[in-house]
């Protein structure tokens, strides 16, 4: 079979594995030189702690389990199967922790309720102050500024001339099991797979415009990036604000939780921190859901996200060496994605964002798995 993937994000470049891994010959089309939207401006956070629980626990297991299959193959990935610390600051936020690990699936999730002392125990890095901690034993980490080409170079070296890389093609029109490129060249193929990540117009607008109620949204989020710390962290950090966004902490003590501090009301943040393999920090996030979106920085954000991660680690943190936004598309509604057939053999998949690192792999297997309806291969 052949297959036409349009997009290199992470989902675009895991429909290519799954398809060249099944045998299929694919023509991959992106419109940049390489990926520069949300897929390389995250954590690389593979986040199976704060899923809820049924469908989206089960796509993110099965992911997460297919990441560590890439990951022996593609070293450059930078797969790490550390878990999470997510750490309580007052007794509402521990007595959520609590309810958190005494779920019924608290064991698919590796979660583990520690006091400090034994948080420490996972984590040394750990020298500041909290009131106790959940393990999200099942967390892992892959590198997302270089999953891209790590990814791109297995395949180009791996099938034998089955995948065809052409960045700079910015595809622009579709018709049944075909795509036109900007300088007007058709694709034909068995299949279509449009994976524009938040460009929501272009291909995909007809198609999203044409709902009756808008499938998906766009969130914008700050993040920053310190210079390299000389301690090893042996797991991310989440911060007692994240228990606000994440639905494994829809429970009852939810609602008992304290307004959040000023700022990361007023931004709706929650730290999330990780160290990446040369030692450096990535921190964040913010969240904005009304467009349009402000073109700048805000440093008040930056400056609360920097003092919650000092607070935990205990010291002076290293300069930030640069900061950045990135815009993701997430589905409205109940759905862990959106897919629609644009056209006979013609595939759209957004909407993944908030889940899309972390669930890509599986959301591909989906793609094309044999139990997918004929009209959505």
């Amino acid at each position: 079979m052949s297959v036409v993937v349009v997009g290199g994000g992470v989902l675009g470049l895991m429909h290519a594995v799954e398809a060249c891994q099944r045998g299929h010959y694919v023509v991959h089309l992106e419109r940049e030189p390489g990926a520069r939207g949300a897929s390389v401006r995250n954590f690389g956070l593979i986040w199976i702690s704060g899923r809820a629980g049924g469908a989206e626990l089960a796509l993110a297991r099965r992911a997460r389990a297919r990441w560590a299959e890439i990951a022996a193959d593609v070293p450059g990935i930078g797969f790490r199967p550390h878990g999470s610390l997510t750490l309580a600051t007052g007794d509402a936020e521990l007595r959520l922790l609590k309810e958190a690990a005494n779920r019924p699936d608290a064991g698919l999730r590796g979660y583990q309720l520690l006091d400090p002392a034994a948080a420490r125990q996972v984590n040394p890095a750990l020298r500041g102050e909290f009131a106790g901690a959940l393990l999200g034993g099942q967390d892992a980490i892959v590198e997302p500024r270089q999953v891209p080409a790590a990814l791109r170079e297995y395949l180009q070296r791996s099938v034998a001339g089955r995948y065809s890389w052409q960045p700079g093609r910015e595809a622009v029109q579709v018709a049944a099991h075909a795509v036109r490129d900007h300088t007007g060249r058709w694709h034909r193929s068995d299949l279509v797979v449009l994976c524009p990540g938040a460009a929501h117009t272009g291909l995909a607008g007809p198609q999203l415009a044409g709902a009756s109620r808008p499938p998906v949204r766009r969130v914008r989020l700050q993040m920053m990036q310190t210079a390299p710390l000389d301690t090893k962290l042996t797991t991310s950090l989440a911060d007692g604000d994240s228990l606000r966004y994440y639905p494994a902490y829809d429970l009852p003590g939810r609602s008992q939780l304290p307004p959040q501090a000023a700022t990361a009301d007023r931004f709706r943040g929650q730290l999330l921190l990780v160290q990446r393999r040369d030692g450096s920090l990535t921190i964040g996030d913010t969240h904005a859901y009304d467009e349009p979106f402000a073109f700048d920085l805000a440093e008040a954000p930056y400056q609360h996200l920097l003092a919650r991660a000092g607070q935990f680690l205990g010291t002076r943190l290293p300069p930030v060496q640069r900061r950045w936004a990135g815009v993701y598309s997430q589905v409205t509604g109940p759905d862990l994605y959106h897919r629609s057939q644009v056209a006979p053999g013609v595939l759209l998949i957004t909407g993944a964002g908030g889940r899309g690192m972390t669930c890509a792999p599986a959301i591909a297997g989906d793609t094309f798995s044999t139990e997918q309806p004929e009209a959505d291969r």
